[in-house]
């Protein structure tokens, strides 16, 4: 969907197709969700709760150890713990997307885009918190940190709109890859999650190769001191919002009683969970090869953080077939 250094004209054609596709292909949190269907209410004890075993924590001894009753318990907590994580991304996401409109000249093809987007990411964030009220747990989501500074980080996307979008693909590509690797295992999850799952990860097709059109269009018009500081800072907020999201808070590790040594392994000592991670970034490595943000320095970055390896050959490329 173009390439590095797009002309002005085929950059506002692609961002009006994308704006298009979004009028004419999209969902609503309370439509498109069967909520009051019995087929799709909610049972804490349903054993469709179960993780599967392509989950971090589902593949792990430990967890395969426990009764099917506290397997039960564990993968419907940390199901919701990760959708109310996705919430919290997101609302600072479209925090940020506001930010980033505030002062854009009037005619600028990504205003439309952007608001688009934020109108999506809503849907989301009500999509989330109904699954996540629906259920009952008192799940805190994200990690203090991230929750404490969240308000700070749409102010990027207002003075550093490069960085901020790099940002964007920090978050949103961890948790779509996370949610497609569950939806094509084939292994049996709940219908009320899988509908979300399907909702949110057809969107964020959208949203993502937003964020890889503005970073392409915008690549070529970096200095060279921008360029290396995107090219440093890349990995570095990979790494940073994929931890803040992936990994669970104190309080959920508390709340599933999953021992230290085990969350030491899953999170990423264990080579499974090493190459899990490594998986994660294949198209943002793709990306910063495309952009000229791979360089000596930032190629020891990416290894430093355990996130390099081959670039993907196209986008979305399944792990399997690298």
């Amino acid at each position: 969907m173009g390439s590095v250094g797009t002309s002005q004209q085929d950059y506002r054609e692609i961002l009006q197709t994308l704006s298009e596709a979004s009028v004419e292909h999209h969902f609503d949190a309370f439509v498109d969700v069967p909520w009051e269907d019995p087929e799709f209410a909610i049972d804490p004890a349903d054993p469709r709760w179960i993780l599967p075993k392509v989950d971090a924590l589902g593949g792990t001894d430990w967890y395969q150890s426990l009764s099917v009753e506290r397997q039960i318990e564990v993968g419907f907590y940390r199901q919701t713990n990760v959708v109310k994580v996705g919430l919290q991304f997101e609302q600072v996401l479209i925090a940020g997307l506001m930010m980033y409109c505030l002062d854009l000249p009037n005619g600028r093809p990504e205003f439309r885009y952007s608001t688009h987007e934020a109108t999506e990411e809503c849907h989301h964030t009500q999509m989330f918190q109904e699954f996540v009220n629906r259920t009952g747990l008192d799940v805190a989501g994200s990690h203090t940190l991230f929750r404490a500074l969240g308000p700070l980080l749409p102010l990027a996307a207002k003075h550093l709109p490069f960085i901020f979008f790099i940002g964007v693909l920090g978050g949103e590509e961890p948790i779509d890859y996370v949610q497609k690797v569950m939806l094509r295992s084939g292994e049996p999850m709940h219908p009320l999650l899988e509908r979300i799952s399907q909702i949110h990860v057809a969107e964020e097709a959208r949203h993502i190769g937003f964020a890889h059109q503005y970073l392409e269009h915008r690549a070529p018009r970096l200095g060279r001191v921008h360029r290396g500081v995107a090219s440093v800072l890349t990995p570095i907020l990979m790494r940073v919002l994929c931890d803040a999201i992936v990994i669970p808070g104190a309080k959920a590790v508390r709340d599933m009683g999953i021992p230290k040594d085990v969350v030491r392994e899953v999170w990423w000592e264990s080579p499974e969970s090493r190459r899990f991670l490594q998986d994660m970034f294949g198209d943002v490595r793709m990306l910063a090869e495309e952009l000229g943000l791979m360089n000596p320095v930032s190629r020891r970055i990416w290894r430093a953080l355990g996130i390099a390896g081959r670039p993907n050959r196209f986008r979305s490329e399944p792990a399997r077939a690298a």
